[in-house]
């Protein structure tokens, strides 16, 4: 389990370079490990029913997602929310902005299973003393799996290097079958690269000041090309309302 000067260790490193890269030993210590993620097993195989991403088909391209909103108030207690469209304007996503994308929603099961809602109260925990004042955070999930095909690479950030227009990300990978590549580079505003690593392990996470800096992910490519390839993560944004 983390304490205080864990986490404001880890939040020296979002003001100093404005990400962080936690392999999984290190994320799972801060987790507090099977203890609070007494469902993992079943929270990761939950990947294996993520519905076609319809937006992204239309344009022949392989991703399977679910998403699911959720409010976190002062006292940081975990509410979800009714379910709403994802929105991201063109600003921030060139390819698919200023449309509502409604997507299926995360099965009741896992929105309200240990390990999502242990990974939503750390992110709370380490990202909401960065921030300032808060009345609340909106916090949305969402489950992708990226798929790659021989011939056919798999894009986990089709839009390109770009900003989410929330204040903080979490990126936390849950698995990943017969991929290769798959990095993730982190830039500044007139795109200088900060910074690359790779998740590659279950529990590999990354943290991103989402108003300082630019991230994408490089695409994946089979690593045998006979056998079906994905990249699974959880990605979680954390924006506050104010005052």
């Amino acid at each position: 389990m983390h304490d205080s000067k864990d986490l404001n260790a880890l939040r020296d490193r979002l003001r100093d370079a404005g990400f962080a890269f936690l392999d999984a030993d290190a994320m799972r210590d801060r987790l507090g490990g099977a203890q609070e993620l007494g469902d993992w097993a079943a929270f990761a195989a939950s990947w294996n029913d993520l519905p076609a991403d319809a937006y992204l088909a239309a344009r022949g391209r392989h991703r399977r997602r679910r998403h699911a909103v959720f409010s976190v108030d002062t006292s940081g207690e975990i509410r979800r929310s009714p379910a709403q469209p994802h929105y991201q304007s063109v600003q921030y996503n060139p390819l698919q902005g200023d449309i509502e994308r409604w997507f299926e929603p995360i099965e009741a099961a896992v929105g309200d299973g240990p390990s999502l809602r242990r990974i939503l109260r750390f992110g709370h925990a380490l990202f909401a003393p960065l921030a300032g004042a808060a009345r609340e955070w909106q916090v949305e999930v969402h489950q992708f799996r990226i798929e790659a095909r021989a011939g056919e690479a798999g894009e986990p950030t089709p839009e390109g290097v770009h900003r989410d227009g929330v204040d903080y990300v979490l990126v936390l990978l849950v698995d990943r079958e017969n991929i290769e590549s798959g990095t993730t580079t982190i830039h500044d505003a007139g795109g200088g690269l900060l910074g690359s690593f790779t998740l590659t392990h279950a529990l590999d996470a990354a943290l991103v000041d989402d108003a300082r800096v630019w991230h994408g992910v490089t695409a994946v490519t089979p690593s045998d090309p006979q056998r079906p390839a994905h990249r699974d993560v959880l990605v979680v944004t954390y924006k506050k309302v104010a005052p």
